[in-house]
């Protein structure tokens, strides 16, 4: 990567259930980062909905992998459901938007990067968790 101006921004989308501890949460990122050659320390941020900002588990997470950990609304989350590789009613039901973990990652690469996000992994699922990651190129 010589031009550090066209550098990836990788940002990891997650959904919980409430009381979904730290260590799920990490091992479902570490799975999915494994099997697509990435490592932690090629993300940028972690992102979530509103709603989970108290959440223990996310917390301890972003403060052990030394990450932002960014929230939005389900307003925010619902712009970019055009781009989400699934619908969940349940999802819907539950926060008000159809996907929280690919929600969060596009709508936390948009904010990072010149606009653009997509998805380098679509969601992913533990018994108790979701995890997405979108991607973007630095402005």
């Amino acid at each position: 990567m010589s031009d550090a101006g066209n550098r990836p921004i990788l940002v990891i989308g997650l959904g919980c259930q409430r009381g979904c501890p730290a260590s799920v949460l990490q091992g479902l990122i570490e799975v999915c980062l494994l099997e697509h050659g990435l490592s932690v320390r090629d993300i940028s941020a972690l992102a979530s909905i509103d709603s989970k900002s108290n959440e223990a588990g996310l917390l301890e997470l972003a403060e052990h992998m030394r990450l932002p950990l960014m929230f939005f609304s389900a307003d925010e989350l619902k712009i970019v459901e055009s781009q989400l590789s699934h619908r969940s009613a349940t999802a819907f039901a539950h926060t008000g938007c159809h996907g929280v973990a690919e929600s969060a990652a596009l709508v936390m690469v948009s904010r990072l990067s010149n606009g653009s996000s997509s998805l380098l992994i679509e969601r992913r699922k533990s018994s108790c968790a979701t995890f997405a990651l979108a991607t973007g190129i630095a402005a």
